[in-house]
């Protein structure tokens, strides 16, 4: 089992929270894709973040964190974080993504959690 959050686009959250839709992320049509700059700044962000590239495609981009059990996939559409079940894997996947959503363009999804995080 692991434990999943997902970052996507403030475009995504409008379009979800609008469409009423439970499968809305079943369809990647649904998902708003990031800018060609938005991309390279979220995989140059989590290099910094120290999470290292596995792969690299021109669509996609798989890095893991030497520290934790952190996988994320990086795509065109959303940033999806996998953390297996210890305790210290989800708290660092779950504060990475929350960091990411500082500048407004972001928004954390949880699933475990009830969907979006809400930002004070």
């Amino acid at each position: 089992m692991s434990f999943d959050i997902q970052l996507f686009s403030a475009q995504t959250r409008e379009r979800e929270q609008q469409s009423g839709n439970d499968g809305f992320f079943d369809n990647p049509d649904n998902l708003a894709p990031f800018t060609e700059e938005q991309f390279q700044g979220l995989k140059e962000r989590l290099q910094q973040y120290e999470y290292v590239i596995n792969t690299a495609g021109k669509d996609q981009v798989e890095l893991a964190h030497p520290d934790y059990n952190i996988r994320v996939l990086l795509t065109r559409r959303g940033v999806y974080f996998t953390a297996s079940w210890d305790q210290e894997s989800i708290f660092e996947a779950g504060m990475t993504a929350s960091e990411f959503t500082d500048s407004g363009e972001f928004w954390k999804y949880d699933p475990q959690n009830g969907g979006w995080e809400e930002i004070a």
